[in-house]
Order: C-alpha cells, then structure tokens, then sequence
C-alpha cells in the first residue's frame, strides 16, 4: 500500500521528498539528536512512524532536519503568527480640516473631535486650506494651527510642526505617552 506524502518547498520549509541533499543532521521527533544520516533512510524512519522529514535548517551543513507532524507545526506556526499580530498596535492617523477664517466655536468642536482621536492613541494631521487670495496670507493659518495645537495640548504633542505642503499647512500631533 503507497501511502501518499506532502512534498512541497514553503517560506524554505523543504519536505519529505522535496529535500535534495545527500545527507542530513537528523533530530528525532522528541528533539534528541540522531546523528547525520543518508536522507533515503531519513525518509524511511519518518514514514516508518507515519510522520514527515521536515528541512528545519538548510543552510547548514549538513542541512538539519527533523521528524514531526507537518501538518500540525504548520498550525502551530500559524497560531503563533497570529498572537503577534493581535499584541500589535495599529496606529492610524486621522484627517482634520480647517480653514484660515474657522470660528472660534467651529475650531473648538474640531479640537475636542481630536481629542477623541489622540485618547483612542491615534495620530492626527491638521491641515488648513488656502483657496485663491488666502495663499497670500499663510500667517493666518500658521495662528490657526498654534491656537489648535493649544486646545489639543492636554491629550496629544506636536509630533511635526506646522509647514506648507501645496495649498495645505499640515501640522501633525501624536498621543502623549504617559
């Protein structure tokens, strides 16, 4: 009876059959070392015990590789994988937009939305836009920025100050680290 093997070469893994050296450093499927071994007898131990011959170091002479379920350190991988992504942090950075003549109160309820923004550990990018003749009087939106940056300073820092990009004067400000 042929019993069918996975042979296939992932991220460097080589498998069963896909493993082309001669010979191989072999570790058992406990961990303890079995010495350096044709890869052909390799093959016949890991098939005798219903297991895979996985090539866990390839680069190094001889390749070392190892006797273990495929399938299940594969998931074990995976799950790993996984974990580490959930620790990760996302940090996203949110837009506001104003103009050189905003309101007092229209500023205001724009700076407690960044509030909001910078509490739940997000970036924000202030940006203020200069239409037609506005351009000619870009200190206006430089006050704006100082006098938002001030109303923000309790929950985030200026990360980057502000500086004309176009028609735009961006400013960026971060959560404090506290």
């Amino acid at each position: 009876m042929k019993i069918f093997r996975r042979c296939c070469i992932i991220k460097d893994l080589q498998i069963n059959e896909g493993i082309r050296e001669r010979e191989v450093r072999l570790i058992d499927s406990d961990g303890s070392q079995l010495g350096v071994v044709p890869t052909r007898k390799a093959l016949e131990i890991a098939d005798e015990r219903k297991l895979d011959l996985v090539n866990v170091a390839p680069n190094a002479k001889p390749p070392v590789c190892k006797i273990m379920d495929y399938g299940k350190y594969k998931y074990e991988l995976a799950k790993k994988e996984k974990e580490a992504r959930k620790k990760q942090k996302v940090i996203n950075v949110k837009e506001i937009r104003l103009t050189p003549n905003i309101e007092i109160h229209d500023l205001n309820v724009k700076a407690k939305r960044a509030n909001e923004f910078l509490n739940d550990g997000d970036k924000v990018k202030v940006a203020v836009r200069f239409r037609g003749r506005e351009m000619g009087h870009t200190e206006i939106g430089r006050v704006v920025l100082k006098d938002f940056a001030d109303l923000t300073k309790d929950h985030g820092i200026i990360e980057k100050p502000a500086k004309m990009e176009g028609r735009n004067m961006v400013m960026f400000l971060a959560p404090k680290s506290e």
